[in-house]
């Protein structure tokens, strides 16, 4: 049985993780399952078709026996309920038991989807492409589905080796297939592991094709997974096609079509892929289109499932970067691109010249960059999109080029299904460039589009934050921050929503709290959205707040941003000024957002 991780960053995406084991004392502390646990354990080694976690359930129980209450309350966490299937598909820790991922719970999966897709929208001999990263159990798991959804009526698609996620997104909407898996966990701990779907083709609309399930799909297919029989019955046949280079090829065809081939190419970057699957597209891709000097962090180049030299594979993650870092000042270089383990996300660094040292540009720094430089560079008209916990920034910069602004909902499911979308992101370090290639998140394509911005950049005598500086003169500074307080029960987070509800803060950092939008109840004179469960506050001087339970970990999210203005002639220092203005203001937010939450 996999070791339990720390806790860890989540996706943006709304997925239903595997819950927490709850902290046990010393052997004795807690009794052993009791009869209805037992016989359900036992029901469940009889019904495992993997060795492994049978051995390993049966090994818990043993100890249990014995004494130890650690074992005995991973047995009752594992077999607290199903680890559910939400609109991102499943993720969770790789152990036995039906609250975990193991072969079982996604055989389960499989057949359920195969189900749904051939059941519920009556398709005939529906498409299903199948991906997966370099996580342990992967290949296993892909390789399950595969066989399984051959024998349940579906022609599938395997991809022939580990690959990132926008190469199955890529594939939904390229190959017009009904449906996508990737088995990943994107860059949660190497403990864990997970179940992504795609729906297109047949199956979805014209704005869901090639994005991730939205409802009330995720409840059909959560139906159909519930009422699969025993494991051990779920026919399973071979028969199923190979997805080989000539996928990879078109891929990178497709996204090395974007940058503008005459563009300066004058650019060093380090890049890293976190361990991950990136790292031969990635330098593929950025090879192909001109960028000769890339040199990739050669400890975090190849893929490793244990990601020896990170607490944690996400870019965002204090520490994460380090080695990049270390490297980029060394080469002198320009710019860090980091993508996450699948490569569905992508994170910049810069040398700052306000602070004489490196640093992380924020996911809306970056995402605010990416826009700005697709409307102005390469001529986009349409929709730009972004999430509504993302900045407000962006949409300033659309609305004065005179293009739509969107706000939608969290995750990419949302924001990908904006009408007229040509470009779309979230806080989250996620970016889609290309909506027609990839309907999703691809830090790949991102990753060119960075290459492209330090290059003009360098060009042009200034660097990624100057840019930023030119934005802020002609729209003001927009700077954001989080807070996050995690909790150890869920309730918790209820208790926390409800007190902002009863009792907003009437100020914050001094400024009248001028409004109080539940979103729960529906927002469409504020935000435009659907019901959804948070709270947003706005005050006198244009700050805003918006608190949400987070998707993916026991937490409460706080999502705070301020805009200062900014005079169009300042310099350097006027800059500086208002720069440390705002992140006073951040600071002081925060703690008065931590007070109306916890009472404290």
């Amino acid at each position: 049985m996999s070791p339990e991780p720390a806790p860890s960053p989540g996706d943006a995406d709304d997925v239903t993780t595997a819950g927490e084991a709850g902290a046990a004392g010393p052997a004795g502390d807690a009794p052993g399952p009791d009869a209805e646990l037992r016989a359900r354990v036992a029901a469940w080694i009889a019904d495992d078709p993997d060795p492994v976690t049978r051995a390993a359930l049966e090994s818990l129980l043993e100890q249990a026996d014995a004494g130890d209450a650690a074992a005995a309350e991973e047995i009752r966490d594992a077999f607290s309920g199903d680890l559910e299937f939400g609109t991102a598909g499943l993720r969770g820790r790789m152990a036995p038991g039906p609250h975990r991922i193991n072969l079982a719970v996604v055989s389960r999966a499989a057949r359920g989807l195969a189900d749904h897709l051939t059941g519920d929208l009556d398709l005939e001999q529906p498409l299903v492409v199948i991906g997966f990263d370099a996580r342990h159990r992967s290949e296993d798991f892909a390789r399950a589905s595969a066989a399984i959804m051959t024998a349940a009526g579906c022609r599938v698609h395997l991809l022939e080796r580990h690959g990132p996620t926008p190469l199955i997104a890529f594939a939904v909407r390229h190959l017009g297939a009904d449906a996508g898996i990737v088995v990943t966990a994107s860059h949660n701990p190497p403990a864990d592991n997970g179940y992504k779907v795609y729906l297109g083709g047949r199956a979805s609309a014209p704005d869901g094709q090639g994005v991730q399930i939205v409802p009330p799909s995720d409840a059909q297919i959560a139906a159909r997974i519930a009422a699969v029989g025993p494991v051990r019955e779920i026919p399973r046949a071979e028969g199923w096609a190979v997805l080989g280079e000539q996928l990879r090829e078109d891929y990178l065809a497709a996204i090395c079509a974007l940058p503008d081939p005459e563009g300066p190419r004058q650019v060093r970057i380090v890049h890293t892929a976190m361990h991950g699957v990136g790292t031969e597209t990635a330098l593929a891709a950025l090879h192909r289109t001109g960028f000769a000097e890339v040199h990739p962090v050669a400890k975090q180049a190849d893929p490793d499932p244990d990601f020896p030299t990170v607490a944690f594979p996400n870019p965002e993650e204090p520490g994460a970067i380090d080695l990049a870092l270390e490297l980029a000042r060394t080469l002198e270089a320009d710019v860090v691109v980091a993508n996450d383990p699948d490569a569905d996300r992508c994170a910049a660094a810069v040398l700052d010249p306000h602070l004489g040292d490196w640093r992380m540009l924020t996911g809306d720094e970056l995402g605010v960059l990416l826009g700005d430089h697709l409307i102005r560079r390469h001529g986009y008209a349409g929709t730009i999109a972004n999430s509504v916990v993302s900045s407000r920034w962006l949409g300033r910069i659309a609305q004065a080029a005179g293009l739509e602004a969107a706000t939608t909902l969290t995750g990419f499911k949302w924001i990908a299904r904006a009408p007229g979308i040509v470009f779309g992101y979230e806080e989250a370090i996620g970016y889609c460039v290309l909506p027609e290639v990839v309907r999703d998140k691809d830090g790949l394509s991102a990753a060119l589009m960075v290459a492209e911005m330090a290059a003009l950049a360098r060009a042009e005598g200034t660097t990624l934050v100057g840019r930023l500086d030119e934005l802020a003169r002609e729209h003001g500074l927009f700077a954001t921050s989080q807070l996050s307080l995690r909790v150890t029960e869920l309730s918790e987070r209820d208790v926390m929503m409800a007190r902002l509800r009863a009792e907003p803060p009437a100020a914050l950092a001094g400024s009248e709290v001028t409004t109080v939008q539940d979103l729960a109840e529906g927002s469409a004179e504020t935000t435009g959205l659907p019901a959804t469960d948070g709270v947003l506050l706005v005050t006198a001087d244009d700050a805003r707040v918006i608190v949400r339970p987070s998707g993916t970990e026991p937490k409460l999210k706080c999502y705070i941003e301020v805009r200062e203005k900014v005079a169009a002639a300042a310099d350097e220092a006027g800059l500086g000024a208002v720069r440390r203005a705002a992140a006073e203001r951040l600071e002081r937010i925060t703690e008065d957002m931590r007070t109306a939450l916890t009472g404290a």
